[in-house]
Order: structure tokens, then sequence, then C-alpha cells
């Protein structure tokens, strides 16, 4: 199971769980999920963790992922092809995704904490589970 698959099954509604863990482990359903992710909905908010208002920009997210136990790299599920697929940096993966309005997971410590950027401003969220 690829990272995107950890994500997917532990950060979504279970209603929605089995459906997207599909689609990301098949290559032909794999571009349809991806087109969801500029407004995808199916998050459970019950693992979102709000960035505080003064803390959006790629150093400080950062930061806040690292205190609670990022490594230095990250996995990328992305709309933008440049991104999806990709092990980065984790600071420079946030400095290619924060504020690009572009759909993005990155995975941090599979299906334990993740970052999701959507297209709209508010759609920033740090994601953990502590189970």
């Amino acid at each position: 199971m690829v990272p995107g698959e950890h994500l997917l099954a532990r950060f979504l509604v279970s209603t929605k769980r089995d459906r997207y863990v599909e689609m990301i482990s098949n290559p032909k359903k794999r571009k349809k999920l991806l087109r969801e992710l500029p407004h995808f909905k199916s998050l459970d908010p019950q693992y979102f963790v709000p960035l505080p208002p003064k803390k959006l920009f790629p150093d400080e997210i950062a930061a806040i992922l690292t205190m609670k136990g990022a490594p230095q790299t990250c996995w990328i599920t992305s709309e933008d092809p440049h991104l999806d697929g990709w092990e980065l940096p984790l600071l420079e993966a946030l400095k290619d995704v924060v504020g690009g309005q572009m759909g993005t997971f990155l995975t941090c410590i599979p299906g334990r904490l993740a970052y999701f950027e959507g297209e709209a401003m508010g759609d920033r969220w740090i994601l953990e589970r502590r189970d």
C-alpha cells in the first residue's frame, strides 16, 4: 500500500473510504480522484487540526508538522502532475503547495499525520490521528 492509500483509508469519512482507496490504487481511476482534490469534501473533520491564522506560511506549517513528529520528507498526492507521486523534503513540498490553489495531500506519517490544501484559502488543514 502506498502512503496515499494509508492517508485515504485513515482520514476519510467511512462512507467514502473504500471507493477512494480503490481509486488511488488503480492507475486508471487515480486521475479521476486527482481531479476531485481541489474541492475535496470527503475528509473526516474529526481529524482536522486548524492552522492558526498567522501560521499559514510554508516554514510555519513545516514547524508545526515537525513538532507533531513529521520526518524531513513527505509523499505527495496532488492534482498537479509535476508534484503527484513524488517524495520531497517537507519544506520544499510546502513551498510548492501552499497558496498554489491545487488540491494536494502531503503525507508525513502514513495514516497518522498529513497536510491537505484545496483550492480555496480556507481549505488548509493538518490532518492528525492519534489512535
